[in-house]
Parts: C-alpha cells; structure tokens; sequence
C-alpha cells in the first residue's frame, strides 16, 4: 500500500475523536477512537498511526488483535466498517486506564 495515511482529529461534547484517513484507499477499514480525554490525543494519534502501519504491511488481512509492543496488545473490533481499538480480552480496568496504559509502556520517558 503506496497511499498516504493521516490521523485527524475533532474535539466533541464527549471528548476527541481520532480517525486515520487513507486506509480505504488500499482495501483497508479505517481506524476510529472515539471519546479520548484531550490529554491522551498526541499520543493516541501516534498509537494509531503505528496501528495504520502494521495493518497496512499486512494487507487486507485484518487480525483480530495486534501486538505494537511487548506487553501492548490492542484488539481491533469492526464497527460501522471501521476499526475501533480496544483492551485485549482478560485486561481488568476501564477503557480509559487501558488507553493510559498503552501509552505509559509504549513511550515511557513521557511518564516519567
């Protein structure tokens, strides 16, 4: 896949959306997050760019459940034909501690 790949952004009444834009263009569903707390969004959209990546390396084979990290594994569930990234099966804990942690292990230094 040749194409470009953006993530973009609004901020709603229930948070931020993130969305990439370019995935469609080679056969692949675009990736959505929805209800993100403003703070989590720079390195969301860098979370989901890696995703757009690893998708698009793959092809058009979508799996259920990507791996960006040791220890950082993001299940993709499709929903109105897009991918909306969540816990993995068994995490304990809400939706937005999950998203805390993904970023706390993938940039460390950010948290500290």
């Amino acid at each position: 896949m040749g194409e470009e790949v953006r993530v973009a952004g609004i901020e709603r009444d229930d948070g931020l959306m993130l969305r990439t834009h370019g995935l469609a263009a080679g056969g692949l569903p675009e990736i959505r997050v929805v209800a993100l707390p403003p703070y989590l969004g720079q390195g969301w959209a860098q979370v989901i760019g890696a995703l757009a990546q690893r998708l698009a390396a793959r092809g058009k084979d979508v799996p259920e459940q990507v791996e960006l990290a040791p220890g950082v594994a993001i299940q993709l569930k499709v929903e109105n034909g897009e991918l909306i990234p969540l816990p993995p099966h068994g995490f304990e804990g809400s939706l937005d501690d999950w998203r805390r942690e993904v970023l706390g292990r993938l940039f460390p230094a950010a948290t500290s």
